[in-house]
């Protein structure tokens, strides 16, 4: 049996919604079907602005009275207090419980870790593996994984093509199409509104979507999140989080579909701050490549 790895996510918080009207609470303000979630235990998904953009980014986890949000630690509290926001009358309560639980990754072992608390199959990849949320004290010795660092874990997510918000893009700047959202169950287009639904919806439905997070590599180390990638001196998107492995460097780029078609077709070089990069749609992606260059708009 092949031993996984597992990681303390110290850079993910959670926060505790639940109530008797939790579930239809959720489901009107978030672009998860929470029906999945309490189906199969767990869901992908953001809270959007009402342009659209992704404010968080989130994991759901089904658990005893309500769900349990896997999310940047950073932004918990800002999380609760926008929810507790829209809660209004709503039999609903809501929780930051990120002192009092902790975020563990499970990734490339044969079965689900044994561990007591709330434990599920990552909702956005099966490669990705698993993810629990226990006790901040709880033991993590767990029969056929063995420990590994954060920084791992982020690099099987990144090698993945999996973006994250606030590592491979910032919040209030992209919109769900632009990270994959919708191919990695993130978005429901069969559930009624949610806040930013008529924008995501408009997107899917008219094929408007030209920017997406790809798989970028090059030679060596890539630059920071944020450096613009180019073709000829023109912009085509930025980079996201990378990673150096023994093959050279991998990471996430956003970039313009059309854009970097164009470039590609004219044989020109696409570079990050004068980096080659090669550039790949992820595995997973029902998305291809434009078939012409588009425009400039």
């Amino acid at each position: 049996m092949r031993n996984g790895s597992y990681a303390r996510l110290t850079d993910r918080g959670t926060v505790f919604i639940g109530g008797a009207e939790a579930e239809t609470f959720l489901q009107n303000i978030i672009t998860t079907d929470m029906g999945r979630v309490v189906s199969s235990g767990a869901g992908y998904g953001a809270l959007l602005s009402p342009q659209g953009k992704i404010l968080f980014d989130f994991l759901v986890l089904a658990t005893e009275g309500g769900f349990l949000f896997d999310l940047p630690r950073a932004l918990a509290a800002d999380f609760t207090k926008r929810m507790t926001l829209y809660r209004l009358r709503a039999k609903v309560e809501i929780a930051n419980r990120s002192e009092a639980d902790a975020v563990i990754a499970f990734w490339d072992g044969d079965a689900a870790p044994a561990i007591a608390g709330v434990v599920t199959a990552d909702p956005r990849l099966a490669a990705l593996g698993f993810r629990a949320i226990v006790p901040a004290d709880a033991s993590l010795d767990v029969a056929g994984y063995e420990a590994a660092t954060e920084a791992d874990y982020h690099a099987w997510r990144t090698g993945l093509t999996i973006p994250e918000g606030g590592r491979d893009f910032p919040f209030g700047d992209a919109f769900p199409h632009d990270v994959d959202m919708d191919d990695l169950g993130g978005l429901d287009f069969r559930k009624g509104c949610y806040v930013g639904q008529e924008i995501v919806s408009r997107m899917e439905h008219r094929g408007t979507a030209r920017r997406r997070a790809v798989a970028v590599s090059g030679a060596s180390a890539l630059p920071p999140a944020g450096t613009p990638i180019e073709a000829d001196g023109k912009p085509l998107g930025a980079l996201g989080g990378s990673f150096d492995g023994e093959s050279g460097a991998a990471g996430i780029g956003l970039i313009r579909l059309d854009r970097a078609k164009r470039a590609l077709d004219q044989g020109m070089p696409i570079t990050a701050d004068g980096i080659p990069l090669a550039i790949a749609l992820p595995s997973f992606a029902r998305f291809g490549w434009p078939q012409d260059g588009g425009d400039d708009a």
